[in-house]
């Protein structure tokens, strides 16, 4: 097991990368990613300190004994405990993959794919520029040596590549241009909002029924929660048979 690292002490009580890393975890995968830096885990740690600063405070002035405190705790400790208590009642449900797969073949046609194309493109801000990269490139430059040196797109790195994507998520005349491409072939400059654009088609799905591996987590969720509240109905009617219920009029 290894150490753990202590980044700051306050009144002797430690603050550890653990801490940091579970309030990353709790803040989601969005929001964690604008403080996942050198800079945004030093402001989240300055945010843990003034938190224990509050706490140790709240203990000096002894506010965890006062009346209205021990309320609230109490009404925190009933939330927490119904919480546990569902989280135990549903833990034993799960999806096995052959509910998963028979769950497919019963609903293929929930899963249709639109057609979708993969692409590449080198952007540039000059018309003049654009046309000399499109005739280097039909002389022979190879087109992912071209957006690594010319493209203002952050896919530059990658080739200028944009992976797979549909009708209706890039502009319209990008996309006019793009699906019109046979595999391979390269589009003349195409002049759009953000600049001009040299468009190469890398490939192109057809409308069909996507594949089970590409939809079984979605299947297993849906599975998840029917089973779970299946569950919850269940014992919800077992409860009441069990204890006491009576509804004022």
């Amino acid at each position: 097991m290894s150490e753990k690292k202590v980044l700051a002490t306050v009144e002797g009580r430690e603050i550890t990368q653990e801490h940091i890393d579970r309030l990353l975890a709790g803040l989601g995968p969005q929001r964690a990613a604008q403080f996942n830096s050198p800079e945004g885990r030093k402001m989240l740690l300055n945010e843990v300190i003034t938190q224990e600063l509050i706490y140790v405070d709240a203990k000096e002035n002894k506010l965890d004994q006062e009346a209205e405190f021990q309320a609230e705790l109490e009404v925190m400790k009933d939330e927490l405990l119904k919480q546990y208590g569902l989280r135990k009642m549903l833990q034993d449900v799960e999806v096995t993959p052959e509910e998963a797969f028979d769950y497919y073949k019963a609903h293929r046609n929930d899963f249709k794919s639109q057609e979708s194309i993969q692409a590449k493109h080198i952007l540039v801000d000059d018309a003049a520029k654009a046309e000399q990269i499109y005739w280097d490139l039909k002389k022979g430059l190879f087109f992912e040596e071209a957006a690594k040196k010319y493209s203002l797109c952050p896919s530059a790195s990658a080739g200028g590549d944009l992976g797979y994507f549909t009708r209706g998520q890039m502009v319209p005349e990008f996309e006019k241009a793009a699906f019109a491409l046979q595999v391979n072939e390269i589009s003349r400059p195409v002049k759009t909002q953000f600049g001009y654009h040299i468009i190469k088609l890398v490939d192109r799905k057809k409308p069909g029924i996507m594949d089970f591996e590409e939809v079984e987590e979605e299947i297993r969720h849906i599975l998840l929660s029917s089973k779970q509240n299946i569950k919850y109905l269940e014992e919800s009617k077992n409860l009441r048979q069990k204890y006491t219920v009576v509804i004022s009029n």
